[in-house]
């Protein structure tokens, strides 16, 4: 999924000027990269995401960020990796750092919504809390229940959930609706639920490196 500003050529080729910076991101973070793009006026961005389903295979991930990499490189001053480690035990760091590109620091999307500092300073605290973002709140059938057979099986609920305590929302808007859905899924989790109203934490700060 490629969203950008600039126009193509008529050999449909992208029009980009010399100083335009692509955001190469993972699909579940494409709503709050469009919002912080319209709110900070951030045009000369282009936004291309990945498959938000890569992180039910991680191992996937440095490979496809390296093909769009190279792919987009030769049409771009700058390219920026949208995706913290994300489950790929310091692959895709070591990746971006052959392919000489930034990407976001932090272990995955909760930290660097929360802060990572701030994640950090209390991650012992929360080892048996679940977390979800706006995306996963929405997507939640799809991500969770349908991929691990609790549509099937719900028996597996308390074999995989047996030993967590809460679901921490990760709210990046204040969203009732998604409040409420958030609530739900922590109930059917049979966990304790608790809303956290993140923002967009430091990936609009490292956004805003990037501008």
């Amino acid at each position: 999924m490629h969203l950008d500003d600039s126009t193509l050529t008529k050999d449909g080729l992208r029009a980009t000027g010399a100083g335009r910076i692509l955001l190469l991101a993972c699909g579940a973070l494409a709503r709050e990269i469009l919002a912080l793009k319209a709110a900070n006026g951030w045009d000369h961005m282009d936004l291309q995401c990945l498959p938000a389903n890569l992180h039910l295979w991680p191992d996937r991930i440095p490979d496809a960020v390296e093909r769009a990499v190279q792919e987009n490189r030769a049409h771009y001053a700058r390219i920026f990796v949208v995706y913290a480690d994300c489950g790929t035990g310091g692959l895709l760091q070591a990746r971006c750092d052959a392919l000489g590109v930034e990407m976001v620091a932090g272990p995955h999307c909760y930290a660097f919504f929360e802060g990572v500092d701030r994640f950090a300073a209390h991650a012992e605290d929360e080892i048996t809390a679940f977390y979800l973002t706006d995306f996963l709140v929405r997507q939640f059938d799809a991500f969770v229940w349908q991929p691990m057979g609790f549509d099937r099986h719900p028996e597996l609920i308390q074999m995989m959930f047996g030993n967590y305590t809460k679901l921490i929302y990760q709210a990046q808007t204040d969203d009732p609706a998604l409040d409420a859905k958030a609530r739900d899924c922590a109930a059917r989790l049979g966990l304790v639920y608790e809303r956290r109203f993140t923002g967009y934490g430091d990936l609009a700060r490292a956004l805003a490196a990037q501008a």
